[in-house]
């Protein structure tokens, strides 16, 4: 009988963690920045059905990159339980730290696990507060680690030549037009340094508007009204008659990354 082939737990971590990187970097890249009135999430992502950032609670919001399925179904587990906790509780207590650390349980069980996979994925939660101080971003790599952020963040793709770009240029009390601009350019650079024309029809982005009276916060921005922010801060995206929406629309299936 043969000997059975050993690995050391050192390396075979760090083969799922080398796997799981790979993964997350073949999908277009997400960045998330605060401005005067909220946050701003602006994805890389031509398709209008299969969303890479969406609403979770009243507050809080959600984007990831990796595999479609994977990130899907950890949305809706994330969605399930604000409106439990918030039916079972109070809205005031679903917040994004809760979200996190239920997220980071869920990918770091799944990661140390020989029996499955890592999963390819690496997660943004957000929550607008009162005040941009009370803004709360928390990433959440595929090892299930929770980073605290501030002020702009950055994954997927070429993520870290994305973050240093935006920590260079990213500054407090910026416009939603500004951040907007700023999102969209380092979203622009290849990996070579050099630059591509980023339309509208290929960008997802939403916002989370402290100043909305309604409690729901969240809010897409779409067709003409991303149009006219992009024209206003000099890019030159497609024309899109599509009509402005608001809130998340539903989206099915898909394996792949994105």
């Amino acid at each position: 009988m043969s000997t059975p082939f050993y690995v050391s737990p050192q390396q075979a971590m760090a083969d799922r963690a080398e796997y799981a990187r790979k993964g997350i970097a073949r999908g277009r890249s997400v960045v998330v920045l605060q401005y005067t009135d909220g946050v701003v999430f602006v994805a890389e992502n031509p398709s209008r059905a299969l969303h890479k950032v969406s609403e979770i609670y009243d507050r809080i919001a959600f984007a990831a990159v990796g595999k479609y399925n994977e990130f899907e179904n950890l949305r809706i587990g994330g969605v399930r339980y604000a409106d439990l906790r918030g039916y079972t509780y109070d809205r005031a207590d679903v917040t994004a730290r809760g979200l996190a650390n239920v997220y980071a349980q869920t990918l770091g069980s799944i990661f140390s696990s020989a029996a499955e996979k890592p999963y390819e994925v690496e997660l943004i939660v957000a929550e607008v507060g009162n005040a941009p101080e009370d803004d709360q971003i928390y990433r959440l790599p595929h090892d299930g680690s929770i980073v605290d952020e501030h002020g702009s963040v950055a994954v997927g793709g070429n993520a870290d030549q994305i973050s240093s770009y935006l920590d260079q240029r990213h500054r407090d009390g910026m416009t939603l037009g500004e951040a907007l601009k700023l999102a969209v350019e380092s979203l622009s650079r290849d990996n070579n340094g050099g630059e591509r024309t980023l339309a509208a029809d290929q960008l997802e982005v939403a916002t989370l508007d402290r100043t909305r009276p309604q409690q729901r916060k969240f809010k897409r921005i779409l067709g003409r009204q991303l149009s006219r922010l992009l024209e206003e801060n000099g890019t030159a995206p497609a024309e899109d008659d599509a009509a402005d929406s608001e809130g998340t629309s539903g989206s099915e299936g898909g394996s792949g990354t994105s």
